[in-house]
């Protein structure tokens, strides 16, 4: 019987990001006014509160830790694996052609980007990928395309941070992109930050997408289809030789 009970308790009581606390509150408030108009309109202003909170959740999650892991940071559908050049707005990152940085991300003309979709209902709070240093934050204003559309990664509103991997002579990037529903993007890192895998650092607000530039040689350990679960799934392996995965669906 305790252990029904522990688990109801994990399922139902799950910890909220302090940031979905005003739209909780908002949502009851609105439930209450439509409650006092109609039983009806009452009971579904309360399913639209504890959807609210049920968005907003805040899952503890075990993340594997390792030296060259690097984690998922966010929920979602694997929907895009790509080789592309890093975002413009990491231009300056790279080194010219006779003086290179001596970062195999900044220098590579390009790496592997896997794209993590996130939908109405999956976590959408966002956890740092690997333990190291954040080099650079930048937050680039953009359309509200669809999350799921590759052009999304250029052409939408987005946070992009830049992370030195400890122990390791590179870099990872991973974006927060909003999309057609998320209009709102928090990330609370800053140049100069120490970090470590599974740390929360951010939110998107009601469905969107995350982003994440793998290093040159590192080949992801995910396959598109796959779900992804942040803070706890393995992206990729910098000390690993194993070549990229595939997957099928192979239910009846």
């Amino acid at each position: 019987m305790d252990d029904i009970l522990n688990l109801i308790r994990k399922t139902l009581f799950v910890p909220v990001h302090p940031a979905g606390w005003p739209f909780i509150a908002g949502f009851a408030v609105l439930a209450l006014i439509l409650a006092l108009i109609a039983d009806f309109l009452g009971f579904v202003g309360l399913v639209l509160t504890l959807w609210c909170v049920y968005f907003f959740r805040n899952p503890a999650r075990i993340t594997p830790v390792r030296e060259g892991l690097i984690i998922s940071p966010a929920d979602g559908l694997v929907s895009l694996i790509a080789e592309v050049p890093l975002p413009p707005e990491l231009d300056d990152c790279r080194g010219k052609e006779e003086a290179p940085t001596g970062d195999s991300l900044c220098d590579a003309p390009t790496v592997t980007r896997v794209s993590i979709f996130l939908n109405v209902f999956d976590v959408h709070v966002n956890r740092i990928p690997v333990d190291g240093d954040v080099t650079k934050v930048v937050y680039h204003p953009g359309k509200f395309l669809s999350a799921n559309l590759d052009k999304a990664s250029l052409e939408n509103e987005r946070s992009t941070v830049l992370m030195k991997v400890k122990g390791q002579n590179t870099s990872v990037a991973f974006v927060q992109i909003a999309g057609l529903v998320a209009r709102r993007i928090i990330c609370k890192l800053n140049a100069g930050q120490q970090v470590k895998a599974g740390e929360l650092y951010g939110l998107i607000r009601f469905g969107s997408r995350v982003d994440i530039y793998l290093p040159p040689g590192t080949e992801p350990l995910v396959c598109v289809g796959q779900r992804a679960i942040g803070g706890e799934t393995v992206i990729a392996d910098l000390q690993s030789k194993e070549a990229r995965r595939s997957g099928e669906n192979r239910n009846p």
